[in-house]
């Protein structure tokens, strides 16, 4: 890649927003001398996020891939199992389900990039049709955006599924007034660094049920049994998050409002930019309210639009902009042979004509105008 000196600074899709709050948070915590996992920020902020959400709950572990795994560990889910899931997802959401032995069953979305509702009941039908077990589904918010909740959760309780809802893009959105993370039996969020807030690597279980809560941070810290000794009688897991992690998580939930802001802002501008072009649409549709903004990725029509997804991708590139395709749908990945699904084709095309563009939180103004300038070039040429 060749970079014209006066661009500046690569321009990322979603770096990490911390500064002086953070360092403040972060050196109280080490000055406390809980640094080993366990401790009071870690107690804290898992109090803090689930009042946030309005959960009972919150455990905090080492990724949302982790919260993932241990519910479906918890829950007996196993082999012999089938879990409807959302293909049109990050591989960690279906790698939780392949660590527990069973087969993940692929769900196509509709036109926002979320599991479709008509196509995970055709789904639990043809499963239950065939006398395979389904104790979970497992639905995914595409990029911040929340799923139909109501729609999947009456199906998940007609097929008696729990329901484990993956909000590790949507901290901070709603749906229908409710915070993202608390639907279903059980809601897992991430922190991961290009994630609304951060912790470094980080995620959470947010539930309403004591005895899953109690379950998933005993497994999280190896199964230990409460004696004085070190007694087992189940496996464990390494997967706690840490007390100074935890520190640097609580000054970002005292951001995040700010943050939300941020991003929703370039929503708008980016949606004002695409407004008059064919062919072009904002993933997710027009009703954005409740989502988060997290990332702004837009869907190109080449049999409409004077120009591709691929084209504005490699202009924003020569100015040393970050874009990325959208999720390679799962039933598509190499790791996936010989899994099925329920799949109309809804996420292959927008994968093919899908682009993902910056909208952190600390993207700046001058940063957006050389965006901007960038997609003018392709789309007024």
């Amino acid at each position: 890649m060749t970079v014209d000196v006066e661009t500046g600074s690569r321009i990322l899709l979603s770096p990490p927003d911390v500064g002086e709050l953070e360092q403040e948070y972060v050196m109280r915590a080490m000055r406390s001398g809980w640094v080993a996992p366990a401790g009071p920020d870690l107690d804290a902020f898992e109090a803090d996020v689930a009042d946030r959400v309005a959960v009972a709950h919150a455990v905090g572990l080492a990724s949302g891939t982790a919260a993932l795994h241990l519910a479906l560990v918890s829950w007996g889910v196993g082999l012999g199992d089938v879990v409807p899931v959302s293909t049109f997802t990050f591989a960690a959401t279906v790698n939780a389900i392949r660590y527990v032995g069973a087969e993940p069953f692929f769900v196509d979305c509709d036109e926002t990039g979320n599991m479709s509702p008509e196509l995970l009941q055709r789904a639990v039908d043809q499963l239950r049709a065939a006398g395979r077990s389904v104790p979970a589904i497992v639905p995914v918010d595409m990029l911040g955006k929340c799923v139909d909740y109501a729609a999947i959760g009456e199906i998940a309780t007609g097929a008696g599924a729990r329901l484990l809802c993956d909000a590790a893009e949507s901290f901070g959105a709603t749906y229908r007034g409710r915070a993202a993370g608390s639907f279903g039996d059980a809601s897992v969020v991430s922190f991961n660094g290009n994630k609304m807030m951060t912790t470094s690597g980080g995620g959470m279980l947010l539930t309403d049920d004591a005895a899953l809560a109690q379950h998933v941070r005993k497994l999280s810290t190896q199964a230990r049994e409460p004696v004085p000794h070190y007694e087992h009688t189940e496996i464990g897991y390494n997967y706690r998050l840490s007390n100074i992690l935890a520190a640097l998580g609580r000054a970002q939930l005292v951001r995040l409002d700010d943050m939300l802001k941020r991003r929703r802002a370039w929503r708008e501008r980016y949606r004002a930019l695409f407004a008059d072009q064919p062919g072009v649409s904002i993933l997710g549709g027009a009703d954005d309210a409740g989502d988060n903004c997290w990332l702004t990725a837009i869907v190109v029509d080449p049999a409409v639009s004077a120009w591709s997804a691929d084209e504005l991708s490699a202009a924003l590139d020569r100015v040393n902009v970050e874009t990325r395709p959208v999720w390679k749908p799962m039933h598509l990945q190499p790791v996936s042979k010989g899994l099925h699904g329920v799949l109309d084709g809804t996420s292959e095309r927008i994968f093919e004509r899908g682009l993902t563009l910056p909208a952190g939180s600390v993207l700046s103004d001058g940063e957006f105008k050389r965006i901007e300038r960038a997609i003018l070039g392709v789309t007024a040429a």
